[in-house]
This record gives structure tokens, sequence and C-alpha cells, in this order.
């Protein structure tokens, strides 16, 4: 993003990000990956094991070289829907504006699904624009990059084939 002056109706559209893939799984399979809070805080390849753990209701995930994030769940419709409130770094309290992440699992046709996720909420992250849209423009680019992982992840950990003789 520029320094460009945005309306008021640009703005808004700017303060929700959505992406999609087609992921050849089960829903089921997908949804054991959506509902693992921060699942997308990695260097470009969805761990199988996170280092997760919980405070009360807020689950902290520490990666080594990315830091610690917490994610509080806002709701689950098993398997179709889950959302998470982005509550970011330990210095942040209920109070700080926070991003909400959510994901759509949806069966195609023929097979396999399609997840969606909308990120929203970074226009009250800081009072100036040009501050939460840098923050945005990186989560915007990171999505596309956390989705093809998830696509790879899940389609990677699918049980092999049964062979019948």
């Amino acid at each position: 993003m520029n320094n460009a002056t945005y309306t008021e109706a640009e703005l808004a559209e700017l303060d929700r990000i959505a992406r999609r893939i087609d992921i050849d799984a089960p829903a089921e399979r997908v949804w054991e990956l959506a509902v693992r809070p921060g699942w997308y805080i990695n260097d470009g390849a969805v761990e199988a094991a996170q280092d997760l753990r919980y405070e009360g209701d807020v689950a902290v995930v520490r990666h080594p070289s990315l830091g610690e994030f917490r994610f509080r769940t806002v709701q689950l419709d098993r398997p179709r829907y889950a959302a998470f409130r982005w509550i970011g770094t330990p210095f942040r309290d209920e109070s700080t504006p926070s991003t909400l992440v959510e994901f759509w699992i949806d069966e195609r046709d023929g097979g396999g699904v399609t997840l969606c996720v909308v990120e929203s909420g970074s226009s009250g992250l800081a009072d100036d624009p040009a501050a939460w849209l840098k923050e945005r423009a990186g989560n915007d680019k990171g999505w596309l990059t956390e989705l093809a992982a998830a696509k790879e992840f899940v389609e990677q950990s699918a049980p092999a084939p049964t062979r019948h003789p």
C-alpha cells in the first residue's frame, strides 16, 4: 500500500481480507486443521505439531522465529465454520483491538472442499490508516501462502489408499 488517500468506503472494503482455495480432502480432515488456533503461524509450511498451550480460554501459539501469538475461540460449527479472535502478542489484552479470523469449509461437487478465510477488523488496530494498511498488506499476501500451505498439509496427510487384490 502507498500513502494514497482512501475514501471511507474504500477503507471499509480494505478492512476485510477474503481468500479461498480448493483442497482435495474431506471436510473432516480440513476441519481438523482449521480448528487448530494459529495453525497459520509458520514459515510457509504448516507444522504437524505446534508449540501450543492454553491460559484459561486463550490459546497461546509459540513459534521459534516468529514469536508468541494469542487466540480466543469465538465459534465452532463442526465441520463447516470456525472463528477465532487474533488477540496478538502477550502485551495485548481484551480491550486492545484485534482481528477476527473466520474459516468456512464448503464441500465441492465431485469431492474435496473449498476452504475460505476472512480476516476482518484491521482498521481497529491503529488510528492512522497507513499503519493498519501496512499490517493488512502483509496479512493479505500471507493468506495466499498460508492457504497453499494448508492445502499441501491436508492433502499430504491423507491416508494411503487401500489396495484390493
